[in-house]
């Protein structure tokens, strides 16, 4: 029902490109971006989710768990997906995703989220895109993965800087 209201709501795109030089987006393009998670970034989103199990401040406890050390909350990894697509497509609205937690992130790991466009609809001038979506510790071991569904004004891709 949201995306339908979304969808038929009479708004005009945020943006519009003249240039057919510019790069659109199709079925099976792969958009990727990398970060090393930080202490920093795990104390920020703690306070701002109020997540504080201590499996993401104490290495002790998180080592008597059985693993390595401190843990990246899930979710602040995911939230690499909705960045990749918002910095690539100025206005996308985000209306779901899905996720399978595969393995842990610790703090101070280079992860990759990658999306990847799996099916394109038009719809009144937007377009509703699923996008198959993984993260990978070290370019190679799948972290999380799952499908995410976005409305994008547009189908042609900003580049951006990556934040590496």
């Amino acid at each position: 029902m949201f995306i339908r209201s979304l969808l038929s709501a009479n708004v005009t795109p945020l943006r519009r490109f003249s240039s057919s030089a510019l790069n659109v987006l199709k079925t099976g393009d792969i958009l990727r971006e990398a970060r090393v998670f930080t202490n920093e970034d795990v104390i920020e989103y703690s306070k701002v989710s109020h997540d504080s199990n201590p499996m993401h401040f104490d290495s002790e406890l998180a080592r008597n768990a059985g693993f390595e050390d401190r843990l990246v909350h899930g979710m602040l990894v995911a939230a690499l997906f909705p960045r990749i697509i918002s910095s690539h497509f100025p206005g996308a609205v985000y209306v779901s995703q899905s996720l399978n937690f595969k393995l842990p992130v610790y703090i101070g790991e280079k992860v990759a989220g990658e999306v990847q466009a799996i099916s394109l609809k038009e719809i009144k001038q937007r377009y509703l895109v699923k996008f198959k979506t993984r993260c990978l510790r070290n370019n190679e071991i799948l972290v999380l993965d799952g499908e995410a569904m976005a409305i994008l004004p547009t189908l042609a891709v900003e580049q951006v800087r990556s934040m590496d």
